[in-house]
């Protein structure tokens, strides 16, 4: 595709520099600029001198405000107000979307009774269960399979090889990514005498008597229940619940290889990044951030606005709007003051063995 730099200004509710009926015809890093020739060319995003200083003369490129285009021989630019969305912008414009073929491919299979969509987009080798609705616009790529009742919103993205289980409902407008799973049975299993882990949780790591031990699956008879506006990441699996529904709110954002236990009600507009680990039954609120790895435990509950540290591991309850850093997880400014404290050890240590020197001296002496 192809847009002239003015039109892709107002697109993007920002302002233009320059000749502004220059055609874009992509989005490129600074040092892989040209000069723009007759057809166009490619526009950076050098928001930053340290980015600029690699742009091409003659090029396009996207600004923050106050930059000077002149001092790097643009022919025009954009000055972007906030930058990263004036980069949801641009990626959104050209981003050509999966190659998903209209209609239905014929080596799909599609149960009977369900109902498909119009202008639904079903891909090859893909399988839909008994009583599924697949709504409007949606797109399913090669090799999804989608169980019995499940039911899918308006315009629903399901990327090649997800798997969507019997039993889920989601809203409009549904990415689903490479891989990821949605409705598994959860991870319940009990003995028919006290566990293990239940007597440690009881006793804080006594054991009293080790004996043989064999679990028991608890079924997982509830399902899943997805908002409008959802992202759920390659690879990452949702569990389904065991009697209700494991819940994610409107707007919430699921990176790679997240997990999340059965049960689970996670709320709108949270992101949660990759390798985060939500166990059985734990409740979060609105606009959680988890990033990178955080470990949130069974059971408990995160406030709304709560924003978690890479790493941070999570097992009590934590009240709306704090921001938690750590193993386990406390207030950042704790944290921060619990590293500073461990970094001083070393010197703490040796201090301690200069004193304890000096008062065996003084012993021996007296």
């Amino acid at each position: 595709m192809s847009v002239t730099i003015g039109e892709l200004a107002r697109a993007l509710d920002a302002q233009a520099w320059g000749d502004q009926s220059l055609p874009v015809t992509g989005a490129a890093e600074p040092s892989e600029t040209v000069p723009v020739g007759k057809d166009g060319g490619v526009i950076a995003l050098a928001m930053a001198p340290k980015y600029a200083g690699a742009l091409r003369p003659g090029s396009m490129a996207i600004l923050a405000e106050g930059m000077n285009p002149e001092e790097y021989g643009l022919k025009a630019a954009i000055f972007a107000p906030r930058p990263r969305l004036v980069m949801a912008g641009l990626t959104r414009a050209f981003d050509p979307g999966p190659d998903i073929a209209p209609g239905i491919h014929p080596t799909a299979v599609i149960d009977d009774n369900a109902e498909i969509g119009e202008g639904a987009a079903i891909g090859p080798f893909v399988v839909i269960g008994a009583n599924a609705r697949i709504a409007s616009g949606a797109r399913i790529g090669a090799h999804v399979s989608i169980g019995r009742g499940t039911r899918l919103g308006q315009d629903a993205l399901i990327l090649p090889g997800a798997r969507i289980a019997h039993g889920v409902t989601a809203g409009e407008r549904l990415i689903v990514q490479p891989g990821a799973s949605i409705g598994g049975d959860g991870f319940s299993y009990v003995t028919p005498e006290e566990s293990g882990i239940e007597e440690i949780r009881r006793t804080l790591g006594t054991r009293d008597d080790l004996r043989a031990q064999h679990w028991t699956r608890i079924h997982s008879l509830g399902g899943v229940e997805i908002g409008n506006d959802v992202e759920i990441g390659a690879n990452a699996t949702v569990d389904r619940g065991t009697i209700r529904a494991t819940r994610i709110g409107s707007g919430t954002k699921i990176d790679s290889l997240v997990q999340i236990g059965h049960n689970v009600v996670i709320g709108e507009d949270c992101l949660l990044c990759g390798l985060v680990g939500v166990a059985g039954s734990s409740k979060i609120g609105d606009r959680v951030v988890l990033a990178g790895q955080v470990g949130v435990s069974d059971n408990i509950e995160i406030g709304d606005d709560v924003i978690a540290g890479g790493a941070s591991k999570i097992f009590t309850r934590v009240p709306a709007g704090r921001v938690i850093l750590g193993h386990p997880a406390v207030k950042m400014e704790t944290q921060m003051e619990i590293q500073k404290a461990t970094r001083r050890l070393p010197r703490l240590a040796s201090q301690v063995a200069k004193l304890q020197e000096t008062v065996t001296r003084l012993l021996e002496k007296g």
